[in-house]
């Protein structure tokens, strides 16, 4: 539903620019717009630097969940977590592909496909930074010292975080003026909307299913 509902909202001003566009393509007095010829390509919609942003900030994304997941088949203890994080590892290392392609596509810098870190240009110095959701260096150190049950709770837990900040990194793009008006890009965006979205809810659903933290 709430898929539905952002593309709806999105797909309404596009709607909207689209009308207006035809309203004042034809000549005075014209009674019909202009059509495009039979064949006629249209112009591609250009991309923004907030679509750069999105795109290259989502490689360390999806490297560190990539990285995450390679973890679980020596720690966790349920089956369900194995079959989960499985799938993520290739799901998302096959959208790194995607990305880097689009961008080496599109002259952009590409970063490397296991970047630990968002790496943006000011003023002619490099800042590094992580993006929503993304685990700290301790916070992986103690997702690798975890092991079973533990283990379990603290993947499902800051995975779930991790899939929310992709979904703050979707609306962030979204809300830009002039992004995802490619079509590539737009489908990309909602994409990872409906995908996180739906896992972070198969996520909850186990978690709810682990035992209960042991009181010291």
């Amino acid at each position: 539903m709430r898929t539905r509902i952002l593309v709806a909202l999105l797909a309404a001003p596009l709607l909207t620019l689209s009308a207006c566009a035809t309203a004042g393509s034809g000549g005075a007095g014209s009674a019909d717009p202009p059509l495009l010829g039979a064949g006629a390509i249209p112009a591609p919609r250009p991309y923004s630097q907030a679509d750069v942003h999105f795109m290259a900030g989502m490689i360390p994304h999806h490297a560190q969940a990539v990285k995450m997941a390679a973890l679980v088949p020596d720690r966790s203890s349920r089956e369900d977590v194995k079959i989960l994080a499985e799938r993520m590892a290739v799901a998302q290392g096959d959208e790194i592909a995607l990305i880097r392609q689009w961008l080496a596509d599109n002259n952009e810098d590409v970063p490397p496909a296991d970047a630990t870190h968002h790496v943006m240009d000011h003023g002619g110095m490099q800042h590094a930074m992580l993006m929503p959701g993304m685990l700290t260096d301790e916070e992986m150190a103690q997702l690798e010292a975890a092991r079973g049950a533990a283990f379990d709770r603290m993947f499902l837990t800051l995975m779930i975080r991790h899939h929310e900040g992709a979904i703050i990194m979707v609306n962030d793009l979204f809300g830009a003026a002039g992004a995802a008006q490619d079509d590539f890009i737009y489908k990309f965006a909602s994409d990872v909307f409906a995908d996180q979205t739906t896992e972070i809810h198969h996520m909850q659903q186990i978690l709810a299913q682990l035992p209960e933290r042991s009181q010291p």
